[in-house]
């Protein structure tokens, strides 16, 4: 195999991919979801499962415009 000279760092940019989006905000609505259903169910109340739905909604947006919703970076300019 040959060494690569120049592969791009690819981590620091955002990605674009909508079902990477999707897929956090629905693990948020899941996992505080289901942490409220279980303290319901544990405690004997029925304010937990909402309350976890709706803040994991939140969580959920907040993770995916902090995670996407920066605009791509130009790559330096090799002349300047």
């Amino acid at each position: 195999m040959a060494p690569r000279d120049h592969v791009p760092d690819r981590s620091s940019e955002p990605s674009t991919d909508p079902w990477a989006a999707f897929g956090s905000l629905g693990a948020g609505v899941l996992l505080y979801g289901g942490l409220g259903w279980a303290g319901d169910r544990w405690l004997g109340t029925a304010f937990l499962l909402p309350t976890g739905l709706v803040l994991g909604a939140v969580l959920g947006f907040y993770v995916v415009i902090v995670r996407f919703g920066r605009a791509p970076q130009e790559p330096p300019d090799p002349e300047a």
